[in-house]
């Protein structure tokens, strides 16, 4: 079992560079992680992606709560996911932009006692906006027009890409203030988790873009271009002046807290790049699902991002693979009439006699899918540190005890 992490003797945020990295920040030849709990023990960030339906919530849950109950420290769930399923995984009634801790009454009923502190967030990204705001607008007048602006409300609440980007914005915020030793991260579903990833760039090209510079430039000066007056013409007339006032005075304002933009973004792509963060690929094996994994993995290879581990869910039981248990099938196919004469008086002989076969049948075949299992595995396992694969479960995870029995699939 790994020692609790200290809080005092662990680099946070923008602070200084652990053992084993160079002052530059660029990453080192290292021993790799053999588990998900060693990968775990020397990381700050983990970012959990994968495609709907691989298991990708829970399995951020699972690991945050194994290293809360294992590893000790402050550990925290923060799901940018639209989809409101961790709250019940961790048998919480609700939660939101600010974090909460979830209850110790739900471990102990658990059967367990951490030796940290899980706690649980999940995006909101309109107040994450306004919070953004009031950090990096100049000024009072300033931070007041800009969120009475109709644009910015608009920009703000319902835009996809605001949505990724403050998700990146609020992860660095939370890992710089330093009050947690590990954040999970549960991103939205694969596609979308690349446009998490390009966010911070995205948002730093648009400050230095020309684009911006032409969208200001109208209400910096009273003076138009002769190309861009008939522009200003036409669109005045059909979506009325007040429209473009207030895109004018949105890029304006906007334009102040530039700098401030930039210099965030760059260190958010830092951070991601950081050999303190790692990325958790969740997939069942599963053709379509798989296929987004190796899309993401290859996204993170050509980005340079780390991969720690990667997670298979719903895999079947190792025992269909060993070559005994084949033998014990097809003798049950073969052999079914002669079996069913030394069966216990259950129903009909002929009756018994089909019902071993085709269970026999069936079991070869399910050992035909596990093999092919096997091999899928065995080729994806040569990229991440950690390979963990989970089996079917009898029922739906819904509680703490669920996520900690999952969790036990995954840790060692």
């Amino acid at each position: 079992m790994a020692p609790a992490k200290p809080k005092s003797g662990k680099p946070k945020g923008g602070g200084s560079k652990g053992e084993g990295s160079k002052t530059d920040g660029s990453r080192v030849d290292a021993d790799k992680a053999r588990t998900l709990e060693q990968l775990l023990a020397t990381k700050e960030i983990v970012i959990s992606c994968g495609s709907g339906g691989v298991g990708k919530t829970t399995t951020a849950a699972a690991a945050a709560a194994m290293a809360a109950t294992h590893l000790g420290g402050k550990v925290l769930v923060l799901t940018v996911d639209p989809a409101r399923r961790l709250a019940s995984a961790l048998g919480l009634e609700q939660f939101g932009n600010v974090e909460v801790r979830v209850p110790v009454e739900a471990f102990e009923a658990a059967g367990v006692e951490p030796r940290g502190e899980l706690w649980a967030a999940m995006l909101d990204t309109k107040r994450s906006w306004d919070d953004l705001i009031a950090r990096h607008a100049p000024d009072e007048k300033t931070r007041k027009a800009i969120l009475a602006n109709s644009i910015y409300q608009n920009i703000s609440g319902r835009f996809v890409q605001s949505h990724d980007y403050i998700a990146m914005e609020r992860l660095y915020e939370i890992h710089s203030s330093g009050e947690y030793d590990l954040i999970v991260v549960d991103t939205p579903p694969t596609r979308n988790a690349i446009d998490f990833l390009e966010a911070p760039d995205r948002m730093g090209d648009f400050f230095n873009s020309k684009l911006l510079r032409w969208l200001t430039a109208p209400s910096k000066s009273r003076v138009m271009s002769l190309a861009s007056k008939p522009f200003y013409t036409v669109a005045d007339r059909i979506l009325g002046s007040q429209f473009l006032e207030d895109i004018a005075e949105f890029f304006s304002l906007f334009q102040a807290m530039a700098p401030g933009f930039v210099e965030r973004a760059d260190a958010v792509t830092r951070t991601l790049a950081d050999r303190r963060t790692t990325f958790l690929v969740v997939s069942t094996l599963e053709a379509a699902p798989l296929h987004e994994a190796e899309f993401f993995i290859d996204a993170l290879d050509e980005r340079k991002l780390h991969l720690g581990a990667l997670v298979l869910n719903k895999v079947l039981p190792a025992y269909l693979r060993r070559t005994a248990t084949t033998g014990v099938a097809k003798r049950l196919v073969v052999d079914a009439d002669e079996l069913a004469g030394v069966v216990p008086d259950v129903g009909d002989h002929d009756d018994v006699a089909r019902v071993l076969a085709t269970i026999g049948e069936s079991f070869l075949n399910y050992q035909v899918v596990a093999k092919r299992e096997a091999e899928q595995r065995a080729g994806l396992a040569r990229s991440p540190e950690v390979v963990a694969a989970v089996p079917y479960f009898d029922a739906d995870i819904h509680d703490l005890a669920g996520l900690l029995q999952l969790g036990d699939q995954i840790w060692r």
